[in-house]
């Protein structure tokens, strides 16, 4: 059993000491607290809690703390993703819902598991999720003094369970000041794929990972047998002739954890049980 979550991408010279600390803190208070509950949860319920947390917490963009968009509304998108049964499930730009990820994962029943706008917040009020404004002082004196003083952030967590099953979960409260509409890689197979060999969520230039089509190549290069370690190292390549901005967590099926990031600013904690991996 093994876990690892993100936290996006933080400009190192906007933060100060005691925000780094805290980052620091939260991550590995948040990546214990998961692996406590994939030691009697599967993967799927794991990393929709995990995120859940996430979202949770107004340090990260995601739920609580979401980036304003240029109309001055917040919009959320996620994603939650199945390795054994493949099925994925996301609602895009939904709004005043806390947890993005539990309607990802709540749509995971329905036949139609994608929804976006007003369709997705529909949905969620008509299974109990309550109405929430996820904004914070802090987003509206950015987007009043159109400051991005968080960078591009994202949110997201990769597990295998006892059972050797993956999943992924990504949400995101987008990039801040963007056209409203604007649909990121988070609730797409390129942000957050997962299959019986590997899963993997990113964080960055929602736009580059698309491009770049990032999660869903290196799960294939991983099903077509290539190491982990390669498969990121292929797809990375492949985003830096783009010229593109991303991070990427993942797991493969022999539960070999990676990371990789175009700029050493993409924040994570891992935690098998018994060793910690933090970076902020």
């Amino acid at each position: 059993m093994k876990i690892i979550i993100h936290g996006g991408f933080f400009s190192e010279s906007s933060q100060s000491n005691e925000v780094k600390v805290a980052k620091q803190n939260s991550l590995k208070a948040i990546v214990k607290k998961s692996y406590e509950f994939l030691e009697t949860n599967s993967a799927l319920d794991t990393v929709a809690y995990a995120v859940s947390l996430l979202e949770d917490d107004e340090l990260y963009n995601a739920g609580i703390g979401s980036q304003i968009q240029s109309d001055g509304v917040i919009r959320m998108s996620a994603a939650i993703m199945d390795g054994e049964t493949q099925k994925m499930s996301g609602v895009i730009n939904i709004q005043n819902v806390k947890n993005p990820i539990l309607v990802a994962k709540e749509l995971m029943k329905e036949e139609d598991r994608v929804l976006g706008g007003s369709g997705a917040k529909k949905y969620a009020t008509a299974h109990g999720f309550e109405d929430f404004s996820t904004e914070i002082p802090q987003r509206r004196k950015e987007y009043e003094e159109k400051l991005r003083s968080h960078g591009k952030g994202t949110v997201g967590a990769v597990a295998i369970d006892k059972n050797g099953k993956l999943a992924v979960a990504t949400s995101t409260g987008g990039k801040g000041f963007e056209i409203p509409g604007r649909i990121s890689d988070s609730a797409t197979v390129a942000g957050n794929y997962a299959n019986k060999f590997c899963a993997v969520s990113c964080t960055g230039v929602g736009e580059d990972i698309v491009s770049n089509a990032s999660a869903a190549k290196i799960v294939t290069r991983v099903t077509d047998g290539l190491s982990i370690e390669n498969a990121f190292d292929r797809t990375f390549e492949e985003l830096k002739e783009i010229g593109g901005f991303a991070g990427a967590i993942g797991i493969d099926y022999e539960g070999n954890v990676f990371h990789r990031d175009s700029h050493p600013t993409m924040v994570f904690a891992s935690f098998d049980g018994v060793d910690f991996e933090v970076f902020v």
